[in-house]
């Protein structure tokens, strides 16, 4: 059996991902993150043609899905993805998927501005950034994404200045329970 061999990251990898001091960097991403995604859940939740049967969404899909004439390029490059857009559009799952977006969107904001599990908040947003992009929406969403990504791996430390600071060590991970699971776990006397 071969050894075990683990790879540490560089020290200043370690230092800007990992260690609370660096918090205050991650502040200003994190907050101007939020704040793109609060604003744009806040505008589809107030809009009917989001909320109301998704009409937002299926209009969306609908021109995404079209394959123009060439040398136009289709606005989803990747047929699979075209095909699945398609697949919910027949199924008529804009319906829930407009709701959907628009608490997503609003969740992940209040999360990221509040500092309350930024890695999980940065991941979903990063997701939905993800599925703009493959659907043809460029926008503000590479950008987004990039930050987005940069939150996750600075997940330890991101929400520091925030509620993650008291969350993190009460809750903990799956691999590391926090306080209140070690309490529940232990016998009572």
């Amino acid at each position: 059996m071969a050894p075990e061999v683990e790879f540490r990251d560089p020290p200043l990898a370690q230092r800007l991902f990992g260690t609370p001091g660096f918090g205050w960097l991650w502040l200003p991403v994190r907050v101007y993150l939020g704040y793109e995604w609060l604003q744009a859940g806040i505008h589809k939740l107030e809009d009917p043609a989001w909320m109301a049967g998704g009409q937002a969404v299926k209009s969306f899909w609908e021109r995404a899905i079209q394959v123009p004439q060439p040398p136009a390029r289709p606005p989803v490059a990747f047929d699979w993805y075209r095909e699945f857009l398609r697949l919910l559009l027949e199924g008529g799952h804009y319906s829930w998927f407009g709701p959907l977006i628009a608490w997503g969107e609003t969740l992940v904001g209040v999360a990221l501005i509040l500092g309350a599990f930024t890695g999980l908040a940065a991941f979903f947003g990063a997701f939905m950034n993800w599925n703009f992009m493959m659907a043809g929406s460029a926008s503000t969403n590479p950008v987004m994404f990039t930050l987005a990504i940069l939150l996750m791996l600075a997940w330890k430390n991101a929400g520091w200045i925030g509620l993650d600071r008291w969350l993190l060590p009460a809750l903990g991970t799956p691999w590391q329970p926090g306080k209140f699971f070690s309490l529940r776990r232990q016998p009572a006397s």
